[in-house]
């Protein structure tokens, strides 16, 4: 985001072309992970299915807790790329 002071000495296309660069870097991340998360069914259907099935019995508090490992591990990633 430019800084308010800032934008009336820029010319308009700079927010236009950085909001631009942000929306290429969801897109290109949002199919990033898509390939990620189909390289093992596409590999190993057979361990894909297993893994789901075991998924399906883990309690809230365990699916939570993978959610948040997997949440901080991407954020720690992000601050490292950064």
């Amino acid at each position: 985001m430019v800084v308010p002071q800032l934008r009336r000495h820029l010319p308009a296309n700079v927010e236009s072309g950085a909001a631009q660069v942000m929306s290429d870097l969801v897109w290109g991340a949002l199919a990033l992970m898509l390939v990620i998360e189909g390289v093992l069914p596409f590999l190993s259907p057979g361990m894909w299915r297993q893994m789901f099935e075991r998924a399906t019995r883990m309690s809230d508090g365990q699916i939570r807790f993978v959610g948040l490992s997997s949440m901080l591990v991407g954020v720690l990633l992000l601050v490292l790329w950064r």
